[in-house]
């Protein structure tokens, strides 16, 4: 698919991945709050929000209830789905 346009959450969620995998955001790392995100990236919190709910789709990070979203052990980059 490449050379399509991207939505702006897809690209924010391109690039916390980039930092994830680059060691940038280590395993267990908390995330920035989604209302930090939005000074932080220079977007609106609704693509914050859905930039990661993308990162917990791919496997990338998890959401604790009041507590934050935290980096997770990722999946090798070369894995391709059935």
């Amino acid at each position: 698919m490449s050379g399509l346009p991207q939505y702006d959450y897809e690209k924010l969620a391109d690039r916390i991945e980039a930092e994830i995998r680059s060691g940038r955001l280590p395993v267990g790392a908390r995330l920035p709050g989604e209302r930090e995100m939005t000074d932080l990236y220079q977007v609106s919190i609704g693509t914050a929000r859905r930039a990661v709910r993308e990162l917990r789709d791919r496997g990338l990070v998890a959401t604790l209830a009041a507590k934050g979203t935290y980096v997770l052990q990722p999946p090798p980059a070369d894995t391709v789905g059935p």
